[in-house]
Order: C-alpha cells, then sequence, then structure tokens
C-alpha cells in the first residue's frame, strides 16, 4: 500500500531507527536515552496516538505490511508513554487474534511494559545489564511457563536468545556501565519520573 498514511508511519519509523543507531560513547546511560531520541520518540508518540484516535490501530490490511510494522515500533520505543502503551496493548491483543499482527510483536509490548512496572515478564524478550557486566534476560515469572509460551508463539528457547542477545551486544559498540549501581538507581529514578512506579 502506499497511502499517505502509510508513508508518514514508515517516515516516523526511519528517523527513529537512525537515531538509535547512533553509538554511545560516554558510557551507556539507560536505554541510550539521549535528549535527540527522547524528542523523535516523544514527537512519533503523539503523532501515533493522533492517528489511533482516528483510525483506530493502523494494521496491516489497513496501511499495508510495513507501516504496520513501523506502527508498532513507534509504540514500543514511546517508553515515556505510559498511558499510551498500556493502551495500545489491548488494542494490540485484538489485533493478533485478528491476525493483523504477529503474537511476538504484542509478546514484546507486554514484556515490556512488565519490566517497566517493576512486574516479571511473561516471554523474556526483554533485556538489561546485570551486575556482571552481561546482557541478561530482566526478572520473568515462571521458567518453565516463560518456556513454553514463547515455544506456542515461535520464539527460541531462552538459552538460545541469551547466546543471540550476548553475540549482538559484543558486535555492537554498547558497552555496560561504567557503575552498576547509579545505574539502577538511574532507571528507577527513570520509571519514577515517567510515571510507570
Amino acid at each position: 500500500m502506499n497511502t499517505p498514511l502509510s508513508q508518514e508511519l514508515i517516515k516516523m519509523a526511519r528517523e527513529d531507527m537512525e537515531l538509535r543507531n547512533v553509538p554511545v560513547s560516554d558510557g551507556t546511560h539507560f536505554n541510550r536515552y539521549l535528549p535527540e531520541m527522547k524528542a523523535v520518540f516523544d514527537r512519533n508518540a503523539k503523532r501515533l496516538e493522533k492517528i489511533i484516535e482516528k483510525h483506530g490501530w493502523p494494521a496491516r490490511s489497513k496501511v499495508g505490511e510495513e507501516a504496520a510494522r513501523a506502527a508498532w515500533l513507534i509504540l514500543q520505543h514511546a517508553v515515556a508513554h505510559p498511558d499510551l502503551q498500556r493502551k495500545c496493548f489491548h488494542l494490540l491483543v485484538e489485533q493478533v487474534d485478528a491476525g493483523e499482527i504477529s503474537p511476538m510483536d504484542m509478546a514484546m509490548l507486554e514484556d515490556r511494559i512488565r519490566c517497566f512496572e517493576g512486574r516479571p515478564q511473561r516471554f523474556g524478550t526483554q533485556f538489561d545489564w546485570d551486575e556482571h557486566n552481561q546482557m541478561s534476560p530482566l526478572p520473568m515469572d515462571d521458567e518453565n511457563l516463560v518456556e513454553q509460551r514463547r515455544k506456542k508463539i515461535g520464539l527460541r528457547s531462552m538459552s538460545e536468545e541469551i547466546i543471540a542477545k550476548r553475540k549482538e551486544i559484543a558486535e555492537s559498540n554498547e558497552q555496560p556501565p561504567l557503575n552498576y549501581r547509579s545505574y539502577i538507581i538511574e532507571k528507577e529514578l527513570w520509571f519514577k519520573a515517567n510515571g510507570w512506579r
């Protein structure tokens, strides 16, 4: 599809990804959340909210595969907009049931919301630095159930996922926090400041 809405969503997501790929050279900050990145995420989140109010969720059948994926990416990165993410999670559940989005996309958003709220994740999709400078999954509710849920929606096992995530980080420019305790404090303050906790 080549509608103006499709083009707009794709353009928004491209701008988002260009900033995500800018390397951080002064140590890792929570989510590499730089001011320029926050400005783009916030602008995109506000625009996505208006699009949803007018058109509903930008599903595949409305905007095409690429633009639908772009809408999901914009939502996933709207980390300073907890109300939007929570509201849209219910829309994504409906979209999975209608065959409009992948259950993996719904799972990633659910896990992100749960982790930001301080609750254990259900699918093991969210990772962060641990106290040993390793990229590790954030707390999960039940490891056996997590493995079952992952298998049901087509995700690889947690052991395979951990290997893949650590390889991806090793090949990137991202470095562990210089001071893990300060990193955790910074992260908790960010959650509170942005209405997650």
